[in-house]
């Protein structure tokens, strides 16, 4: 009779890798030979030493530059004994609220709190306050009075400016000032961190260190008394077309549309990467640096090769869930062409796609494949869109005038390679150990060509029954204000995908993601989609109700009320219309859900179906 196989428990493989986690204790850096700390991180999130993971990859980062890093993950807020456990880092401290925004974390669409949080061991929620960046930085000020403290993640970065919070109904003003940050890191970070780390390295806190030790470096923003002080800084704008000043805080609060300007110009400084841009609240400046350069493809290969044991840190106990769904998945390219104007993601990753090679992907997964927790199944190679490995911009991206690579056409500059992506795929499922592959963080589908080799390579190999597609909504009207290809693409690419199962005699599901009440959209709009819905006896489960969170054109057009080029627009701004809206989509919102019906296409073989039953 055969017995099923034990799975290791974290500690057991822990003991197998020759590079342990990161230090979240005296013990742990004794057990390194480390007397101190160079760089104290702090994290909302729980501690799982996983590439995906912002903190632990920062942390791996710049120890393989020679610095020595120690991680808190979620510690109280209440007092500083949980900051304390390793002491007093010699350069600066680290402040980030996690991977998800930590007001988004525990708030619904519908300013509900959240009953669990993905990152936290048990799935609990409550284990990180509101606003932590905030709460955080004041307890690093209380336990290490004249430390250096640095804040980034994605509820910095996207709250470096003004911006609204939906949960309050209320504008705030940069997260650097309510903070008292000597330094706010936006993007993804490597880079700046690790100047930070090597400029105060060499100026170390306590001897010569001023706040200005840390100003100038890309990708970063800090506060400085005045224009005039950023101009007759060393580190000043060339010239007057290198700086873009931003309506001031005073402005926007004045001027609802005033918001829609200033996130415009940020858009545009974060996609083009060449331009300072300078807010004013008050008696104080924001100067907001260019963007950090992108990491090269050697960077991308070094920094996702580091010794990441790929589980959570020995000390839990209770399984992290956000953990166990990223175990054995690959990031394969940073970066997003689609610039939507609801997702953050071209704002905090860029839109210029940076890619690792393939042999850096397969050398990864071989390192999964014995891995002791293995399972023989990788869950996902891709990024923020698995099909844009591999792409890039032909022409010069820093003078380009576009606001997205695809909508409302590709550009002709925006190059791919269908042929080496399903190459990359194929290697990787042809190696020793790999059972499955599987792509799971979904497919822009106005970039697959027609009978082109990726998408068969998808229906054939790797969808595994259900692939997510992200059309968001039907009316052309709103999809063009979210910055998304007309429906008709999607259709196209529907009838595609349905006949590649068809003819491989597979029975295979589209999972479509729709919002409700994007500003612009109106019942009647929300109606025309659920005709269309009903017609093909599709019962949507992936629908989301907008959530205008920090920093993102359509957080600007919800607040302001016009879109991107001043129109006005309808909002629905108050709970009711809201939930009205949501509810044309979602009558039992709230209820089990049934699985759906599909329409059905048989052709003599096995049916093939577009929706989930």
């Amino acid at each position: 009779m055969s017995r099923k196989k034990r799975i290791p428990t974290v500690a057991e493989c822990a003991s197998q890798f020759e590079e342990p986690a990161l230090p979240m204790t005296r013990e742990e850096m004794d057990a390194r030979g480390w007397d101190e700390l160079d760089v104290l991180l702090i994290s909302g999130d729980a501690y799982v030493d996983h590439p995906s993971f912002g903190t632990p990859l920062l942390g791996r980062w710049l120890v393989q530059h020679g610095f020595r890093v120690g991680i808190i993950a979620q510690p109280k807020w209440q007092d500083t004994s949980d900051i304390t456990v390793m002491g007093r880092p010699r350069l600066f401290t680290g402040v980030s609220a996690g991977t998800v925004d930590s007001m988004l974390a525990h708030n619904t669409a519908f300013k509900k709190r959240r009953q669990d949080d993905q990152y936290t061991p048990g799935g609990r929620a409550g284990a990180r306050p509101d606003r932590a960046c905030v709460v955080y930085t004041n307890l690093v000020r209380q336990a290490f009075p004249g430390t250096p403290v640095v804040i980034g993640g994605v509820e910095a970065s996207l709250r470096r400016a003004t911006h609204y919070c939906f949960w309050t109904d209320k504008l705030r003003r940069s997260i650097l000032l309510d903070s008292k940050a000597d330094l706010l890191v936006y993007g993804m970070g490597e880079l700046a961190a690790l100047e930070i780390a090597r400029r105060l390295d060499a100026d170390p806190p306590g001897l010569t260190y001023t706040k200005e030790t840390l100003h100038g470096i890309p990708g970063t923003a800090f506060a400085l008394p005045s224009l005039a002080a950023l101009k007759k800084a060393d580190y000043a704008p060339q010239t007057e077309d290198d700086l873009v000043v931003l309506p001031s805080h005073e402005n926007i609060l004045a001027e609802p549309k005033a918001l829609m300007k200033a996130t415009l110009s940020l858009e545009r400084q974060a996609f083009q990467g060449v331009r300072w841009a300078a807010e004013e609240c008050g008696n104080r400046l924001i100067a907001i640096a260019p963007p950090a350069r992108l990491l090269n493809t050697e960077e991308m290969d070094l920094l996702y090769s580091l010794p990441y044991t790929r589980m959570a840190h020995p000390v839990y106990t209770e399984v992290i869930p956000a953990a166990r769904m990223i175990q054995f998945s690959v990031t394969s390219h940073r970066g997003c062409a689609g610039s939507c104007s609801f997702c953050s993601i071209t704002m905090h990753q860029g839109r210029t796609i940076t890619s690792r090679s393939g042999d850096s992907i397969r050398k990864e997964v071989e390192t999964i494949t014995e891995h002791p927790q293995w399972n023989g199944s990788i869950t996902d190679v891709g990024g923020p869109t698995a099909n844009m490995w591999g792409s890039y911009c032909a022409d010069d991206p820093t003078t380009c005038k576009r606001a997205d690579c695809l909508t409302p056409n590709p550009c002709k500059h925006f190059k791919t390679n269908e042929a080496e992506q399903v190459a990359l795929l194929d290697s990787i499922r042809d190696m020793e150990g790999v059972k499955h592959l599987r792509i799971s963080s979904g497919v822009r589908y106005d970039m697959a060509e027609d009978g082109g080799d990726y998408v068969k390579s998808l229906v054939n190999d790797y969808v595994g029954g259900q692939l997510k597609i992200a059309p968001e909504h039907m009316s052309d009207k709103v999809l063009k204000l979210m910055r998304k290809p007309k429906f008709e693409k999607f259709e196209k690419f529907l009838n595609l995908f349905q006949q590649q199962s068809c003819d491989a005699g597979k029975e295979q599901y589209v999972i479509p993601y729709l919002i409700s009440a994007f500003p612009g959209c109106t019942d009647d709009d929300m109606r025309e989609l659920s005709a269309w819905l009903k017609q093909r006896n599709w019962k949507p489960q992936q629908v989301q109700c907008f959530i205008p969170t920090p920093g993102i054109v359509a957080t600007a057009m919800f607040y302001a009320g016009v879109d991107q080029y001043m129109r006005p627009i309808e909002v629905a701004r108050d709970q009711k219309a809201r939930l009205r809206q949501h509810h044309i989509l979602m009558p039992d919102h709230g209820k089990p859900i049934g699985r759906p019906k599909a329409r059905e296409f048989k052709r003599g073989r096995k049916t093939a179906s577009s929706g989930r039953r």
